[in-house]
């Protein structure tokens, strides 16, 4: 993906195919992450939270690996989206062509949807992350740990969607049903995870 903000924004503005919703969903699930990193960074060191000081040098580097995990998620659905593209452009006038097109459909309906999950997971990983922050990070920073956690859950939900536009074109449901279920349960968890998360935070700060 772009490195340049501006050109990655204006890019996603146009009428270019890509990137689109599922990239935007990754990038939200990286920020979320980066944001656990930078409230670990601006605790660590401090006397008061010295207790927790070997437990956040763990997290951050758990969440800096999770934040680079997510722009790469985010450059790879750019790149899964291609095959899907030119699938639906394949010809399919003979019975031959349209067995063929079918098959390449499927696949790249899989492989496309196989991302969003990956960034789902990514957001519900970082929802936890921010979870063990509630308690252990900086009450200077507490409002960063209910921005993380929201920026997690809004890009769990958007990988959620862009999950389900693939399988619901996908004609062997077995698969679809499969990963339906795995996205439904990654969003009954990730979004009370998070709700909990924001209410602690939202209460620190009345």
């Amino acid at each position: 993906m772009e490195k340049n903000i501006e050109i990655y924004i204006d890019k996603l503005a146009s009428k270019a195919p890509t990137p689109g919703g599922g990239g935007v969903a990754a990038l939200a699930a990286s920020l979320g992450a980066a944001l656990a990193s930078m409230v670990c960074n601006l605790t660590i060191g401090k006397p008061k939270y010295a207790q927790f000081e070997d437990e956040l040098k763990e997290i951050v580097t758990e969440a800096q690996i999770l934040s680079k995990k997510c722009l790469e998620l985010a450059a790879e659905d750019e790149v899964a989206f291609e095959p899907l593209s030119r699938a639906y452009s394949l010809p399919s006038t003979t019975d031959e062509e349209k067995r063929i097109k079918d098959e390449v459909l499927e696949s790249a309906l899989v492989r496309a949807a196989n991302v969003p999950m990956m960034s789902a997971q990514a957001a519900c990983d970082a929802i936890d992350i921010h979870r063990r922050l509630v308690e252990r990070g900086s009450k200077l920073v507490i409002s960063d740990v209910g921005v993380g956690v929201q920026m997690a859950r809004a890009a769990l939900l958007s990988a959620a969607l862009n999950v389900k536009i693939n399988t619901k074109l996908m004609k062997n449901r077995a698969v679809a049903d499969k990963m339906n279920e795995q996205i439904e349960a990654l969003i009954k968890k990730g979004s009370a995870a998070a709700d909990d998360v924001y209410c602690a935070v939202s209460n620190m700060l009345e």
